[in-house]
Formats: structure tokens, C-alpha cells, sequence
């Protein structure tokens, strides 16, 4: 196998960096990024460059990744910056997110594609409001694994009991948290304990560095395989008298395994028809599954359009007009209830209306707040939406493609809200 092979062949691990301002996420990457190798000469000796400006004798990593201006003066991040780097193990796609109350909706997009979630603790200040809050957030986007970095170990000589104490606080507070796998490294992103290298200064920890643990941690399963989601984005029709006959249906296969030859349901029209072909990337393959973009011909000719979506005979989403949501709340004006807006669901695009505010969550106590239902920016509410034609939808807990949703004002076409269906 070539090197090229080998590198398209390595799986992607997706993740999402939370934590209060100046717990060290910034310099966490960065060396993360500088232990891995995974910078360019040019890039090092401009922070270097910068670090001297700044009066500093080591190398401030943070400055690797704090890439907007404001974000570089003020040393703080106002922005989702996606961040790239590979190992020979796995590629990394890193959403650093910002730790501000105020930025709660930009942890929400980033943290949205994610399969792990870096929670960062100040070891000197321990499990704080900032930490319930990311912690979560991550619980309520069904991110199945949650990494809590205890930082700033340095700063407080190295104590194990300091870090033992910080675990039975986070562990104490995630009893309420939807998370079945969580875990827990002590580390000095500034001098790189247990990023990439064991720590000597903390010999007392026996777990794995940070790396190793991204390297290694089962996300394979994570995926729904079970049921069969296909969203059809567009139909193919060549016009050529080579490809007279073809149509194929074009999307991504957001969940489940289609094979040649396997019977399947057009909704909403409820045809059934087998799959003839399976194409991806001009060849014909044998079976498709996520987050494969293909494009699927089928026996017989149906009028299939986009946002019809093509599953199962036998295993079928739910089609209703009626929809249960959990809303991150991402405008700057607030919530005005006789708004009509825009729901963009997979391929699909309708209108509707606010029925019904259940309730708001309080991020910090996890309590309902039933009394108060003036929504502002960041704020998570349950609501209930009217739909101007039924969405093909699953609960966002079994299947996070099918089951989210976006709402859009349609004033303004502003981006104003991303809901998770309950």
C-alpha cells in the first residue's frame, strides 16, 4: 500500500475544545500541534518571533492558534477556529471554542460535528459554572465521549490530590450528564506534561497522555448503522445519449448501509423500488454507508425530488407536522413569538411557527425554568413547532443527522437558532 493509500485510509477524529477563559485551551493546541510536529517552519518562527515581542522566555503556543486579530491582542478566542493536523494514527479536525458565557452559541456550532468533547479545568480553580455549562452542552449534542483535562497542574506543584479532589467534583456534577464514556488526564499544557509525553512530574498518573488517547478512543461505533437514512439532495439526469435512461438520486448517507439489490422506500410517497446501482466518485460501488456522498439508481422509474428521502420498507423515520425541539438560541435579538421562520432539515426546507415554550434550562443547574420564557441569545428552551409540511425526522438522541434542525428567520434570512428533535 502507498503512503497515499495509507494516509486516505486513516479514520477522522472530530473534536471540540471547551473551557473558561484562560484555562489554557489555546496553549493546549498549540502544543499539541508543536509536540506533534504538525507545524510549519514559517508558522513557528513567526510565534517565536512574537513570543520575544511579547517579553516571554518560552514559546507561547496559544498564539498558534488565537488567528484573529482581536483574539491576538486581547489573548482570548471570539470565534470557532478550526484547527487540522494528522498523526500516523488518525487525522484531527480540532473545533477550538471560545470559553465566554456570552459565546455559548459558537461551542454549539462547533461542538455540533463532534465525536469527542476536550473539557479543560483550571487545577487551581477546579469545577466551575464554565465547566457544567461546556459539560453540558456536550451531554445535550449527544457527544458520546468526554475528555476533562485538569491544566495548570504545574501551578499547583504537581499534587495528586489536588487532581483526585477536581475528579470527584466533575464525577459528582455528571451523574445528571448523558455520557457513557468520560475520562480524565492531569497535564501542563505550557510545559507539555501528558500532551503528547508521560509526565515525569506526575509519575502518580498511570493513564495514557492526551494523544494517545485521541489516537486510540473507539469512535467507529459511534455511527448510526441500524437505520437506513438517505436524504436525496439532487437527481441526476445526464441528458446524453450515452446515459439516455439514467437517474440517479445524489446525497450523503447520513445513516445505515445500503447494498446493491436491497429493497427500499421512497418517502413521502411511500414507492418501494431496489437499489440497481451505487456510485461514489465516478465508480460503482457494492454498498454505501456514512458519511459517504453517492449517488443510488433504482429499478423503477419514481418521481423523486429533493428532500424525499430514501430508507427502509421496515424501518421508517417519524413524518409529522408537530415537532418537539431543544433550541440553542443563537440571534441577537430576542425571541418573538409570532415570527414565522424557515426549518432547514437535512435537504429539506419548510416553514413554521412557535406553537408552544415549554420551558428554559438553566445551563448552570440543569433546572427547568418554567416561569420565564423570554428567550435571548444562548439561552436553551424546549419548544414546540408547526410545520408547514411533516419532516421525515428521528430523535436527535438516535440519530444526531435526521434529528437536527435549523431555524432561519425569514426576515432577515439570518441563521437564528439550531434545535436538537426530541
Amino acid at each position: 500500500m502507498s503512503k497515499q493509500d495509507n494516509y486516505l485510509d486513516r479514520d477522522l477524529l472530530r473534536f471540540t475544545t471547551a473551557g473558561s477563559v484562560d484555562d489554557g485551551k489555546s496553549t493546549l493546541i498549540g502544543r499539541l500541534l508543536y509536540d506533534s510536529k504538525s507545524i510549519f517552519e514559517d508558522q513557528l518562527t513567526s510565534v517565536e518571533s512574537s513570543s520575544k515581542k511579547k517579553g516571554l522566555e518560552h514559546i507561547d503556543f496559544s498564539l498558534l492558534t488565537d488567528g484573529l486579530k482581536d483574539e491576538r491582542e486581547q489573548g482570548i478566542t471570539i470565534d470557532v477556529a478550526y484547527r487540522y493536523f494528522s498523526t500516523p494514527k488518525r487525522k484531527f479536525i480540532i473545533a477550538d471554542t471560545p470559553g465566554h458565557v456570552q459565546y455559548t452559541r459558537n461551542m454549539i456550532t462547533g461542538a455540533s460535528t463532534a465525536n469527542l468533547a476536550l473539557i479543560l479545568i483550571d487545577a487551581r480553580k477546579g469545577v466551575i459554572e464554565q465547566t457544567k455549562r461546556h459539560s453540558f452542552i456536550a451531554s445535550l449534542l449527544q457527544i458520546k465521549h468526554i475528555v476533562v483535562c485538569v491544566n495548570k497542574m504545574d501551578l499547583v506543584d504537581y499534587k495528586e490530590e489536588v487532581y483526585e479532589q477536581i475528579m470527584d467534583d466533575y464525577e459528582d456534577f455528571a451523574t445528571k450528564l448523558d455520557v457513557d464514556d468520560i475520562r480524565f488526564i492531569p497535564i501542563s499544557a505550557l510545559h507539555g506534561d501528558n500532551v503528547v509525553d508521560k509526565s515525569e512530574n506526575m509519575d502518580w498518573y498511570k493513564g495514557s497522555t492526551l494523544l494517545h488517547t485521541l489516537e486510540t478512543i473507539h469512535i467507529s461505533s459511534d455511527r448510526n448503522m441500524i437505520d437506513c437514512r438517505f436524504p436525496v439532495q439532487t437527481v441526476i439526469r445526464p441528458h446524453q445519449d450515452e446515459y439516455h435512461d439514467y437517474r440517479g438520486y445524489a446525497g450523503r448517507i447520513e445513516s445505515g448501509i445500503f447494498k446493491k439489490g436491497d429493497e427500499v422506500m421512497v418517502l413521502p410517497s411511500g414507492f418501494t423500488s431496489k437499489i440497481k446501482g451505487i456510485v461514489s466518485s465516478e465508480q460503482e460501488i457494492e454498498e454505501a454507508y456514512p458519511p459517504m456522498s453517492v449517488a443510488i439508481t433504482l429499478e423503477d422509474d419514481i418521481d423523486i425530488s429533493r428532500g424525499d428521502m430514501i430508507v427502509r420498507p421496515n424501518n421508517q423515520p417519524e413524518s409529522s407536522q408537530d415537532i418537539e425541539v431543544m433550541i440553542c438560541w443563537m440571534a441577537n435579538e430576542d425571541f418573538v413569538p409570532s415570527k414565522k421562520f424557515t426549518v432547514l432539515h437535512t435537504t429539506n426546507q419548510v416553514r413554521c411557527m412557535v406553537k408552544e415554550i415549554r420551558y428554559k434550562v438553566d445551563i448552570n443547574t440543569l433546572h427547568r425554568v418554567e416561569d420565564d420564557k423570554q428567550i435571548k441569545m444562548n439561552d436553551i428552551a424546549r419548544m414546540k413547532l408547526r410545520t408547514t409540511k411533516p419532516l421525515l425526522a428521528d430523535s436527535y438522541n438516535r440519530n444526531r443527522s435526521t434529528g437536527s434542525i435549523i431555524l432561519v428567520d425569514e426576515g432577515t434570512n439570518n441563521t437564528v437558532a439550531a434545535g436538537m428533535i426530541l
